[in-house]
């Protein structure tokens, strides 16, 4: 008669996983990082959080008062016939910005990977506006674009006289609730000075990736019997795609938040052509005390801004997993 041999008694004490004591490095950097970690915490999502309950409130006033009204605040912009004009000039200095960005990058970046002799001289050229700041930009511009002196100055030997950002015509136009939607086209003259001073960036990243490209790539389609043109269009392009969209994302986070550019170069504008949410955000709030309308337009920013951002960083985390 066989006996069963009993199975041997197992420590459940010693099998649980023992926590793993932090280290004097881990604190270390809990330490260095918990102040940063604080100060973000109130001074940035503590005071958007902030700018939120206002813009329920009904603070219009010097004096606040903090009694919740709704969003009745968000409906009168919505019926607001200049707010009606900032989301028209946005959307189309977005569009335009982005594109002429886009382009003008992209295609200085390929003439400079050409290998040309004077290539630094050019890139620092084409570089130097960026280290400049909005404000400037919109100064310099002012005074180029005046439809009574800079270069209208030629222009006008030419028969030619633009009104530049003093043109209240609105290009393409139809009637759209209280405004006419179309291109304003004094926000072409506001769309020039962006452009000349973020193209610089665009070149940077463009330059980048095609420096990035291995030569063998090219080699192999010129081989195939592939023409530079085929090559660019079926092969270097697509791999420029990441680089694409993060400049669109950049771009379109600096286009929704514009307000430096605008208020130095050429404030609202007449019949507000060339006025955006920003401006209009910081006349209200600090010129005209009606804080809760203030918070109300800054959140809107705020969530025309999350819609490009935060898909961006999600496919981001994403493909980093």
């Amino acid at each position: 008669m066989q006996t069963v041999k009993p199975y041997p008694q197992q420590n459940t004490v010693a099998s649980l996983p023992r926590k793993k004591k932090l280290s004097s490095d881990h604190l270390m950097a809990i330490a260095f990082i918990l102040p940063s970690f604080l100060l973000i915490l109130i001074f940035v999502y503590g005071f958007i959080g902030w700018t939120g309950y206002v813009s329920f409130s009904n603070w219009n006033s010097l004096v606040p008062d903090f009694s919740f009204v709704g969003l009745k605040n968000y409906i009168y912009l919505f019926q607001d016939f200049r707010f009606q004009a900032d989301l028209r000039n946005t959307i189309f200095f977005t569009v335009l910005f982005i594109g002429l960005v886009i382009i003008s990058g992209m295609g200085l970046a390929v003439l400079l990977d050409q290998k040309i002799k004077a290539e630094p001289v050019f890139r620092n050229l084409f570089f130097f506006p960026m280290a400049l700041s909005f404000v400037v930009t919109g100064v310099v511009w002012q005074w180029l674009l005046n439809p009574s002196t800079g270069v209208n100055l030629f222009l006008n030997k030419l028969g030619l006289s633009p009104k530049w950002y003093t043109d209240t015509n609105i290009l393409a136009g139809f009637q759209w609730g209280k405004i006419e939607f179309g291109i304003p086209a004094a926000l072409i003259a506001v769309v020039i000075a962006a452009v000349w001073q973020m193209t610089g960036f665009s070149l940077a990243m463009y330059l980048a990736g095609l420096r990035g490209i291995p030569d063998e790539v090219r080699e192999a389609a010129r081989m195939d019997g592939a023409s530079e043109f085929l090559i660019y269009r079926k092969i270097i392009l697509p791999l420029l795609q990441p680089i694409t969209v993060s400049v669109i994302i950049i771009m379109a986070h600096i286009s929704l938040k514009i307000f430096d550019l605008i208020y130095a170069m050429t404030g609202p504008g007449a019949n507000f052509v060339t006025d955006v949410p920003g401006v209009y955000m910081f006349e209200t709030t600090f010129r005209g005390n009606y804080y809760a309308n203030g918070a109300a337009i800054a959140i809107i920013m705020l969530v025309s801004v999350a819609i490009f951002i935060v898909p961006y960083l999600i496919n981001s985390r994403k493909a980093e997993a």
